[in-house]
């Protein structure tokens, strides 16, 4: 008899269309490698098509009602964590690819840490990718990029009793969830994980989205909500410092660029927009700022309000939990 799968992968997804014979071949692919669990929240006539094509070797099941929350994806990784029988998981939004090296790197990885956080990076790269690549990149020599996929001890996650579902940024609320109850993270700059890029037209909704994430960190709001008052001032007594501004900018990017070999996945015209991406942040940051004075960010006909909860309001609700 063949050795079970030791890895779980997880796919949690919410659809308007059936799956593309892409997706169907990339999972196909992977399934006699790992266990894979499909958790499928889209429309009955979406998930009936894709369950006749997945069913046969991938376990495709709908979201539990118990795990509902404003944040689909949580409900549905929740949902996968309850059916994975094995420790190692791999989740990964229906946009990104596996090669196998890259997989077995981030199981390697959790044999000593609990999350996991390898990079993505797009392929192929239209005109909006290699803009938000400029965000990557210059997110790499700052603290790191979050990317649509992490790898994670399933014990670690079910310790906690789940995460929250209602925030905005579930990744981050993911992490630091498992290290406030003192599990560790690490990240892996150096493993490359490919990921398809949104349509143009999605990409453009995500902006103010992703702005508002920084809600969840401070300082780095704080940083955003500088950029446009600075530049403006900027132009307005010493424009000629505008191109130094850029150069400095195009510089981290493309210090991020050379980080663990990224030049085999990042092109130089990343770097160069890394600019571009710094000023729409700036603006998209106070937009996001008039969005949470409304109540939150509007994501599937609700508004969000969290980002993601502090460190500190972890342990309260930790503390709370205990007593």
């Amino acid at each position: 008899m063949d050795r079970p799968p030791q890895v779980t992968y997880l796919m949690p997804i919410v659809a308007s269309s059936p799956p593309s014979p892409e997706l169907t071949d990339y999972l196909r692919s992977i399934a006699d490698r790992v266990q894979l669990i499909v958790v499928d929240g889209s429309p009955e006539r979406v998930f009936a098509a894709a369950h006749a094509q997945w069913a046969p070797w991938a376990r495709h099941v709908r979201p539990q009602p118990r795990h509902a929350c404003a944040m689909g994806k949580v409900q549905g990784v929740l949902t996968g964590l309850d059916l994975a029988q094995t420790d190692v998981v791999i989740i990964a939004d229906d946009d990104v690819r596996y090669e196998p090296d890259a997989l077995g790197a981030v199981v390697e990885a959790l044999e000593h840490a609990d999350v996991v956080i390898p990079q993505n990076y797009f392929d192929p790269l239209p005109w909006h990718a290699i803009w938000d690549t400029g965000r990557i990149l210059v997110n790499r020599v700052l603290g790191g990029d979050f990317p649509g996929t992490l790898g994670v001890r399933a014990g670690a996650l079910r310790a906690t009793g789940g995460y929250d579902g209602d925030v905005m940024f579930e990744n981050l609320e993911l992490i630091r969830t498992v290290e406030v109850a003192g599990g560790s993270a690490r990240r892996l700059p150096d493993v490359y994980v490919g990921r398809l890029p949104p349509s143009s037209r999605h990409f453009v909704t995500q902006r103010v989205r992703q702005a508002y994430d920084e809600f969840a960190r401070p300082v780095r709001l704080a940083a955003a909500l500088g950029i446009l008052p600075t530049v403006v001032a900027m132009a307005w007594r010493r424009p000629r410092w505008l191109p130094v501004a850029v150069g400095v900018v195009m510089a981290t990017a493309e210090i991020g660029r050379r980080k663990g070999d990224g030049r085999a996945h990042f092109p130089w015209a990343a770097s160069v927009a890394a600019p571009c991406w710094v000023l729409e942040r700036a603006v998209c940051a106070w937009i996001a700022a008039g969005a949470r004075l409304r109540g939150g960010v509007p994501y599937r006909g609700v508004r969000i309000r969290c980002a993601a909860h502090s460190v500190r309001q972890l342990r309260r609700r930790q503390l709370a939990a205990v007593a």
